[in-house]
């Protein structure tokens, strides 16, 4: 058995919500570089500038691309070979209170629906746990915007509304969102499992490469049918029309009831923030 110290823990926590918060991935600005070059409305070059620009004022002051610094989202892999001692969620969630303390990162969680109290150091975290085998931990770190989270959704489709009701409910959602998740977006979605698993599904596949496909298939094919067609609705870079609505689409799936198509869909704003980090 391999002992991790939690404070390691919460150090890697602390140190990755600042970065991921500071800086974008150079894949994620490689693309918006590309799509800036293609782009042939000039508003909505400009705009694709103005987020390059942005990028490189956060990177090079220290300071937060966003002015929503996110809830922080942790996909949790432990090891069936490792001994840990005490809470590891406390020392996750003491990772983000110092973190979004140190690094000056606007606290945006509330304690109820109704309430809404202020916690004022951005926990509690939203922690999602798998055993694995071996004797590491692992770490995907995600801080996630309100603007995009709220124009995500859950639908139960029917099975007989197969391939083509999963687009048409991608489409439509995306149109309708039109610029409020700040695009150019990215789209994960999840097909299958159940209400809850699809869900997840689609979050996680927002952690994907950006230059990866689907290994199934009809999967693939339809993440780049959709990539194709979203572009086509002419939303635009921050709403104003364009080549440009998004950079980018991920579907995972998984088994089903055979009365069930469940389809989320979890919009990520150009900010697409997170790191994988293992201990």
């Amino acid at each position: 058995m391999r002992t991790i110290e939690l404070s390691n823990v919460t150090n890697i926590v602390k140190e990755s919500v600042i970065k991921i918060n500071y800086e974008l991935d150079n894949s994620l600005v490689a693309l918006i570089q590309k799509a800036k070059s293609s782009e042939s409305k000039e508003i909505s070059k400009s705009i694709l500038s103005d987020i390059l620009d942005n990028q490189d004022i956060a990177r090079e002051g220290n300071i937060p691309l966003c002015q929503d610094t996110g809830i922080v989202v942790v996909f949790l892999e432990v090891g069936t070979e490792v001994k840990i001692n005490g809470d590891i969620y406390e020392a996750i969630n003491k990772g983000v209170r110092l973190g979004y303390s140190e690094g000056y990162l606007r606290k945006s969680v509330v304690n109820h629906p109704f309430i809404r109290v202020n916690t004022k150091d951005n926990s509690p975290a939203i922690i999602h746990t798998k055993l694995v085998s071996g004797d590491k931990i692992k770490l995907h770190i995600a801080a996630k915007g309100g603007g995009s989270e709220n124009m995500s959704t859950v639908v139960m489709l029917t099975p007989t509304e197969g391939i083509d009701g999963v687009k048409k409910l991608v489409l439509d959602t995306i149109f309708n969102a039109g610029g409020k998740p700040c695009p150019p977006i990215i789209v994960g979605i999840g097909i299958g499992g159940n209400f809850e698993k699809s869900a997840v599904l689609a979050k996680e596949a927002l952690l994907r490469e950006l230059d990866d496909s689907s290994k199934d298939k009809t999967i693939k094919q339809l993440e780049d049918e959709l990539y194709t067609e979203i572009n086509k609705l002419g939303v635009g870079p921050m709403g104003v029309g364009g080549d440009t609505t998004c950079l980018a689409v991920k579907i995972n799936y998984f088994p089903m009831h055979i009365a069930s198509l469940p389809v989320a869909i979890n919009i990520q704003c150009h900010s697409a923030r997170h790191i994988e980090v293992i201990l």
